[in-house]
C-alpha cells in the first residue's frame, strides 16, 4: 500500500528530475554545439570575377573566410592565398604556398614562372618544377565558374603538407 509520504517522494524525485533535466539540456546543447556545426571543407571562395584575369597572365588573391573555433566565430581574414590563371579552356587555381616548405609562391621577374625564395624552388605556370628543390609540382586547387554574364571565379581552397611526394590534404 502506497501511504501519502511514499507519494509525496515520489512526487518530489519526479519534480527534482525535471528540474535537473531542464538544467542539463541547454549546457549539453552548448557543449555539443560545434559537433553540429556544418564543415566548411567543401566550400568555394569566390575571388575574382573572370572579366578580370587575363589569358595567362598569373594574379594573386587572398582568400579570406570566416573561421570558427569550437564556440568561439571570428570575423572574415585571409585565410591564405592562390595563383589564378586564366586559359582558353577555363582558369586554373594553385596554391600560393611552396610544397616544399610552406613558403610563399611569388611570381618570377621574368613573369614565366613561379619563384619560392626560401630555398630557390621554380616552377613553370602549369606548376611542374624547374628544379630538383620542391618534391612535387604546385598544388592545384578545384575551381568553379558561376553562370552569369559575368562569371565568378570561385576557389575550394585547401592546405596540402609539405615535405611530401603525394599531395595530402591537411585536415
Amino acid at each position: 500500500m502506497i501511504t501519502r509520504r511514499d507519494l509525496y517522494r515520489f512526487g518530489a524525485n519526479v519534480l527534482g528530475g525535471l528540474f535537473a533535466l531542464g538544467l542539463a539540456a541547454p549546457g549539453a546543447a552548448y557543449i555539443l554545439s560545434p559537433l553540429r556545426g556544418r564543415s566548411k571543407a567543401d566550400a568555394f571562395h569566390p575571388l575574382a570575377r573572370l572579366r578580370d584575369l587575363k589569358e595567362g597572365v598569373p594574379r594573386a588573391f587572398r582568400v579570406l573566410d570566416e573561421r570558427q573555433d569550437a564556440w568561439v566565430k571570428y570575423p572574415r581574414e585571409p585565410v591564405g592565398s592562390v595563383w589564378l590563371i586564366r586559359q582558353s579552356e577555363g582558369v586554373i587555381a594553385y596554391s600560393a604556398e611552396c610544397p616544399h616548405l610552406g613558403c610563399a609562391v611569388s611570381l618570377a621577374p621574368d613573369s614565366q614562372s613561379f619563384h619560392c625564395p626560401c630555398h630557390q624552388s621554380r616552377f613553370d605556370l602549369d606548376g611542374r618544377p624547374i628544379n630538383a628543390v620542391p618534391p612535387r609540382g604546385m598544388d592545384r586547387l578545384d575551381v568553379q565558374l558561376s553562370t552569369d554574364p559575368d562569371p565568378e571565379v570561385r576557389v575550394k581552397f585547401q592546405r596540402f603538407r609539405s615535405m611530401n611526394r603525394k599531395k595530402v590534404p591537411l585536415a
